[in-house]
């Protein structure tokens, strides 16, 4: 796994890319600000991106919005002090598929960035009920839930559940008893439909019209 850094506190950056390596995962580089960051990304295309919420020149936001605006792919992860849930809501809107605490143990987070690699979304579990709250309050209407979804198949209503979960497509397939190819046909039709570019903003938006049961802490 390869990780590439991105927060403006130094010793913070030392300090983690020193504990990410001694449990064998390789920093590929570390980066102090959001323009830094933003290029080196492009430049590396590292395997995830931990990325800070609160920097002086651009906020952890922007350069996530303009990471994804520039087709970066791979997994974004927002690491940071921050437990608002507009910055929560807004991360996992705007592509991220992680948003974890800054206190988060050593070893948990060596395990959360190998889920996410697999194509997990986690949200740290401290911010859970936070991320419920906002679910439970979002639009409960029949007609409101359920018009962003009226042109998709039952099959693809149903991938789009699992993939709300934090599901990856193996283990969608393995549930379903098809193939990783099938589910990734599916799930490209899925965000074509929804007018989306990630599967991570397909997933928020069912959590948020009460279509799947939850997200995976």
């Amino acid at each position: 796994m390869r990780v590439l850094l991105i927060d403006d506190h130094a010793l913070f950056r030392v300090g983690l890319q020193g504990l990410l390596e001694r449990r064998g995962i390789g920093v590929v580089a570390s980066a102090g600000s959001g323009q830094e960051g933003i290029q080196l990304v492009s430049e590396l295309v590292p395997d995830i991106v931990l990325l800070d919420m609160r920097m002086p020149d651009m906020s952890g936001l922007e350069v996530l919005k303009a990471l994804r605006k520039n087709g970066a792919a791979m997994p974004i992860v927002m690491l940071t002090t921050s437990d608002d849930e507009r910055d929560l809501v807004e991360a996992l809107r705007s592509g991220a598929q992680g948003y974890l605490l800054k206190d988060i143990d050593p070893e948990e987070l060596v395990e959360v960035l190998q889920d996410i690699v697999e194509g997990k979304t986690v949200v740290a579990p401290d911010l859970m009920g936070v991320l419920a709250k906002v679910v439970q309050g979002g639009e409960t209407g029949a007609d409101s839930s359920q018009a962003p979804f009226a042109s998709l198949t039952p099959r693809e209503m149903e991938i789009l559940r699992h993939l709300a979960e934090g599901q990856s497509n193996k283990v969608i397939a393995r549930n379903l008893g098809i193939s990783d190819g099938t589910v990734k046909l599916h799930v490209k039709a899925i965000l074509r439909k929804l007018d989306v570019h990630s599967r991570v903003e397909a997933a928020v938006i069912a959590v948020e019209r009460g279509i799947a049961r939850n997200v995976q802490a």
